[in-house]
């Protein structure tokens, strides 16, 4: 059969959770062009008034952190926060509640195993009020300068594959970011090793990569886009990370702007938009 064709079966079988979020927003006239600066986030919607605020915002995707209430008893209930905060006023089944009444994509961001599966439980049980690209994320191996703990990336994406094949998966790797110093990038080693874990996979694969650490790891990232047609990247900045403008553009002169998005704190994110001519709408 054509490469092509199949491929193309393939993706209509895995439902709207792996559309291209380009394509899902285009088709819903939320942007006007494929380009992945078109997109707007919402970081951390996790407690019940972040979530409010982000489903009243001009936001495109709304990203929230999960953790499991009771984690170390072995059961739980998953709720929204993101370390070191361990409790939270909203769960994740309140979340969805919520979200599946509006148009917004949902990125969910895990740093541990235990709350992996009650998750994608709950998550399969409104698959079909959701009919939107879900993003499932996680921080599977050690990247520049990392010194948190990784998620098993193979226990991670069996239990998110088994319950739900058809989401996107968002794979980064842990990273650190010290001022003043000379902080190396994603290395050779680094990108070849996330190429291996995703070869076998179907579903689209974004990588969350920092910001201040990306300039000088373009030939590496370069090499991992094309490796698949499947793959993009998901720049994101700490909130503390000292980068320019100017790094930023280099990335929309070097990259298919296409296949790059950009969740970006303000006001680093309104002046890139304001550079590159796209309408800033919070």
């Amino acid at each position: 059969q054509d490469p092509r064709r199949l491929r193309r079966a393939m993706e209509r079988e895995l439902g709207s959770w792996s559309e291209n979020v380009l394509d899902y927003f285009l088709n819903t006239n939320q942007i006007k062009t494929r380009d992945g600066a078109e997109i707007i986030w919402y970081h951390a919607a996790n407690t019940k008034s972040q979530m409010k605020e982000a489903i009243q915002s001009g936001a495109h995707m709304v990203e929230a952190d999960i953790l499991l209430c009771g984690e170390e008893e072995g059961n739980g209930e998953p709720i929204m926060a993101h370390p070191p905060e361990t409790n939270s006023d909203n769960t994740l089944q309140a979340w969805l509640n919520e979200i599946v009444n509006t148009k917004k994509g949902i990125k969910l961001d895990f740093k541990s195993l235990a709350a992996v599966k009650p998750s994608m439980m709950l998550l399969e049980g409104i698959k079909l009020d959701l009919r939107r690209p879900v993003w499932i994320n996680a921080d599977i191996l050690p990247g520049p300068n990392g010194s948190n703990t990784v998620v098993d990336a193979k226990r991670f994406l069996n239990t998110v594959t088994s319950f739900c094949p058809d989401v996107t998966l968002s794979l980064g790797w842990t990273t650190g970011w010290q001022p003043q110093q000379c902080n190396e990038g994603y290395s050779w080693a680094m990108v070849k090793e996330m190429a291996q874990i995703c070869d076998t996979l179907t579903q689209p694969v974004t990588f969350p990569v920092r910001a201040a650490l990306v300039r000088q790891s373009k030939s590496e990232l370069l090499w991992l886009l094309q490796k698949s047609n499947r793959y993009s990247l998901t720049v994101w900045t700490g909130r503390h990370d000292e980068y320019s403008i100017e790094d930023l553009l280099y990335l929309r002169e070097n990259f298919d702007k296409s296949r790059v998005y950009y969740d970006i704190l303000e006001p680093q994110n309104s002046e890139f938009r304001k550079a590159i001519g796209i309408e800033v709408r919070i």
